[in-house]
């Protein structure tokens, strides 16, 4: 359908399926209609069983999963956590994404160049910068 499945979150013990879509100039309530309507055929003929489905943008913060996602997200800010702390005791990273190569993102962290593999990430999120013309509204 042309979107990008960005997370599939099941909670409720599966009962509850949060579908979270993207695509290149943002998610409508139109795209999100569409994908659920799809879905729900999809999952009927499949025998998927549930009893609610969300279709959604990731968000403003959305999360960073795969290296084509921080390939496509550099020079935005993100925040990360790793999964071990490192040997100063650090596991969170806020800073500017520079880039991904060979399975590790760079990133600028206070004027600093940190590298840190992408399989040790527990988590990684955008971190929505806003104008100050948006805060005010």
């Amino acid at each position: 359908m042309g979107y990008e499945a960005v997370d599939v979150v099941p909670s409720n013990h599966g009962r509850l399926l949060r579908i979270f879509i993207d695509k290149p100039g943002g998610i409508t309530v139109d795209d999100c209609a569409e994908v659920s309507r799809q879905l729900s055929r999809v999952f009927a003929v499949e025998g998927v069983d549930y009893d609610r489905l969300e279709v959604s943008s990731p968000g403003l913060d959305r999360p960073l999963r795969r290296e084509a996602d921080f390939e496509r997200f550099a020079g935005q800010k993100v925040d990360v956590r790793m999964r071990v702390a490192d040997p100063s005791g650090r596991r969170r990273y806020v800073g500017v994404l520079r880039g991904v190569v060979a399975g590790t993102a760079r990133l600028e962290v206070d004027g600093q160049a940190v590298e840190l593999a992408l399989d040790g990430m527990d988590r990684a999120r955008l971190v929505p910068e806003l104008t100050r013309s948006e805060r005010t509204k």
